[in-house]
């Protein structure tokens, strides 16, 4: 049983470096972080809308007094959910990945995301599941605010006398995703690289370098592991998402050996010990995302049929309970 507490807010890991949690994990309610030192401050991703960004940064500055101003922003990968709120640090230094950064470029935007989720009612069963998905933020008047500075591979940051360490672990759930690893402290900020009791979603991939990832993780001297989504755990979270990863691959693997479409596949595969855990209807991307990388198809997903695909897979799982 993890010793940590999974409710909203502020988190103290100690030594001056705190978890910010938003549960229930699932769809969009993202954790974030803070690392100081003395009057230095490192922000790990901001979060899905102005609003709960704003309060995220009320509750820092009233539990943190070097929060109060923060230096550095990092953006562990470009989902909107871990850099929407990024003007409102706009102040700060912003760091991410060259690939994050590029990404943020060609990812659909805030102003797209608000427009399709009015164009909902219009949009049968894609519409139900995105207002599900999406319905609880507000995208409106969000400015994409991206990185000041980029880096490739790993970059070393001083955070007062505190050293952080960036690693680009991507292509895996996104092209560019980053690990956020203070050795002093042994914590490491995951980002979508780990969800905790929720299925990940495998956007970009390959799976190999998502399985690295995981190992790279396993073999730092940490005790503190703070995922993407869901409670803080240790490595023995990061064993169950790898364990998840492999048996994915497996199943899809036989599926597309014997000439099944990924759409098939995603209804076929029981999800067995991964039953209980959120967000099932994801099976359908990461399937999609498996088969690609078996036919050596390097492409992106469209986003709105990998939605519409999850969709379908909702109703359908719905009609057979």
């Amino acid at each position: 049983m993890s010793k940590w507490s999974y409710l909203k807010g502020l988190h103290d890991l100690g030594n001056s470096v705190y978890a910010y949690l938003q549960p229930n994990g699932t769809w969009g309610w993202s954790n974030a972080g803070i690392i100081v030192d003395g009057e230095a401050s490192l922000l790990i991703d901001t979060l899905f809308d102005l609003k709960l960004t704003s309060e995220m940064l009320d509750t820092l500055h009233k539990s943190i007094p070097a929060a109060a101003h923060i230096d550095m922003v990092v953006n562990t990968h470009a989902n909107g959910d871990h850099c929407w709120g990024n003007e409102l640090i706009a102040g700060a230094q912003i760091i991410a990945s060259a690939r994050t950064a590029e990404e943020m470029t060609t990812a659909i935007s805030p102003t797209q995301l608000a427009m399709i989720l009015k164009r909902a009612p219009e949009l049968g069963e894609l519409g139900e599941f995105l207002s599900y998905a999406f319905g609880s933020f507000d995208f409106d008047n969000i400015t994409l605010t991206p990185p000041t500075k980029t880096f490739e591979g790993e970059l070393t940051l001083k955070v007062g006398d505190k050293e952080v360490h960036l690693i680009e672990v991507g292509p895996a759930h996104t092209l560019g995703d980053t690990l956020v690893h203070i050795p002093s402290d042994r914590v490491v900020f995951t980002a979508d690289i780990l969800f905790i009791g929720g299925h990940p979603i495998i956007w970009a991939g390959p799976t190999s370098n998502w399985l690295k990832a995981c190992d790279r993780i396993l073999e730092m001297d940490v005790d503190t592991i703070v995922p993407g989504h869901g409670p803080i755990t240790d490595k023995n979270g990061v064993a169950e998402v790898k364990g998840y990863l492999e048996y994915m691959y497996q199943e899809a693997e036989k599926r597309y050996e014997i000439g099944m479409s990924a759409k098939e596949a995603a209804k076929d595969i029981d999800l067995d010990r991964y039953a209980t855990w959120t967000d099932g209807e994801r099976i359908a991307v990461n399937i999609a995302s498996i088969f690609r990388e078996l036919k050596g198809d390097q492409s992106n997903p469209n986003m709105i049929e990998s939605f519409m695909h999850m969709a379908e897979l909702v109703v359908h799982n719905t009609k057979n309970e």
